[in-house]
């Protein structure tokens, strides 16, 4: 790209990956195709249709939008909004837009029972989880990720899975395989607490956490507008970025909770129902 570089052009910044586009038509074809005797009939069944749509469409906004040049070159807060779409909304819209029927049947598999009953319990789900993010985040491979086209994908996929792992226990439509209601809101509130610290240490390490970030390859002649027009340096940009990781993340988290407790003060009203 020639020429200056305006925020005009930066929103054009859209790149269709053929694998994050083939990927997206084939999960949502997949999905319609595996729930299309429950797709009909209840609110329910339409509710958990859009969110699973609105999942696919989280994940593919961050991989395809202007999300995805700037965190792979120029700003460490872009890929934090990057990880919280991929790692924390998507799989929690995955999870809730699944819906029960083809679930129970699915589970009636007794290797597929065998593989939820063992990485699908909270003692494995959480630890899976949060590991996994903090991993991601040491110094050594995420700058592993900015200069590797295949290990970026690697954490990619390996945040929607253990995303969509962690999410299972406190939101799955298979009533007997949920969590009770209080015992959701505790195992969410540990899992804000660790995602906050991580957002935390990010957000008053010193600068230069992630090299890359402070010297960035300026292939696309963005810099002179990120570090003159919007005057964010390098410093600010590692700051924002762990404030977003550190309050995005519990504003998805607290709002989980929020649900678990809605579900808690009506069990007694379903019960008696």
């Amino acid at each position: 790209m020639t020429g200056r570089v305006t925020g005009w052009d930066v929103l054009g910044m859209w790149e269709l990956h053929p694998s994050v586009v083939v990927g997206c038509i084939a999960l949502v074809a997949g999905y319609l195709a595996w729930t299309r005797r429950d797709l009909s009939g209840s609110a329910e069944r339409r509710w958990r249709t859009a969110a699973f749509l609105t999942g696919v469409a989280t994940m593919f906004v961050a991989l395809v939008s202007p999300l995805d040049p700037l965190s792979d070159q120029y700003l460490f807060s872009a890929h934090m909004v990057q990880h919280i779409l991929i790692a924390f909304l998507a799989p929690a819209l995955f999870v809730l837009g699944l819906q029960p029927g083809p679930l129970r049947r699915l589970l009636h598999h007794r290797w597929i029972d065998r593989i939820e009953r063992t990485v699908g319990r909270p003692r494995a789900a959480w630890p899976l989880f949060v590991v996994t993010l903090w991993a991601w985040h040491l110094p050594v491979l995420y700058e592993a990720t900015l200069h590797s086209e295949r290990i970026h994908i690697i954490e990619h996929l390996l945040f929607l899975v253990t995303g969509t792992i962690f999410w299972w226990p406190a939101l799955t439509p298979v009533e007997e395989r949920r969590m009770a209601p209080l015992a959701a809101a505790a195992y969410l509130f540990a899992a804000s607490l660790a995602n906050s610290l991580l957002g935390i240490v990010l957000t008053f390490a010193p600068v230069g956490l992630y090299p890359s970030y402070v010297t960035p390859e300026d292939t696309l002649d963005l810099l002179p507008l990120i570090r003159g027009r919007w005057g964010i340096t390098a410093g600010f940009d590692q700051q924002l970025g762990g404030l977003f990781m550190w309050v995005l993340g519990m504003v998805i988290f607290v709002l989980a909770i929020v649900a678990a407790f809605v579900r808690w003060y009506r069990q007694p009203e379903e019960v008696t129902a």
